[in-house]
């Protein structure tokens, strides 16, 4: 619920309200939920203390075309401190080199300068925007696209 309210505040999270019970209820559901595709969320956890920082989850894939979309969310009193980065090179390493997709793309809202520098820096590529798409705060809002091929990952400065 905290990560959710975080990324509210940034207007980077778009869906309708949602009580705490809710929250709790929909977090008991996902923690015993079976996975039967590459769908799936994970908890991000930082590893001095155990306290868990955000989180990371493959929204959509599609393993006969080969491409996935994943997304992040840290908390506000946890950003800018790796954990994003950190996360996002554990997902793709593990989508790319143990499920061997070819693929893996984002979507950003396009005020989001922070996300859109770390995709940047991981080796991503914007490649188009849908403009107004999103409509928030009595506002549009464009969203970024951005892709990543395995091999652009395998040879880029998200590998090491």
């Amino acid at each position: 619920m905290r990560f959710a309210v975080d990324e509210e505040g940034l207007g980077d999270r778009v869906g309708p309200p949602r009580s705490a019970e809710g929250y709790r209820a929909w977090a008991a559901e996902q923690a015993t939920a079976k996975t039967a595709s590459d769908r799936f969320q994970l908890a991000v956890e930082a590893v001095d203390t155990g306290e868990t920082v955000g989180a990371v989850g493959s929204h959509q894939a599609d393993a006969r075309a080969g491409w996935f979309e994943y997304g992040i969310t840290i908390g506000a009193e946890h950003r800018r401190k790796g954990y994003a980065t950190e996360a996002a090179v554990l997902m793709l390493r593990f989508m790319f080199h143990e499920h061997r997709y070819h693929k893996c793309q984002v979507r950003i809202f396009a005020h989001n300068e922070a996300s859109l520098a770390l995709h940047r820096r991981l080796g991503f590529v914007e490649e188009g925007r849908l403009r107004e798409v999103v409509y928030r705060s009595g506002r549009h809002h464009d969203v970024v696209m951005m892709g990543m091929l395995a091999d652009e990952f395998a040879d880029g400065p998200s590998a090491s």
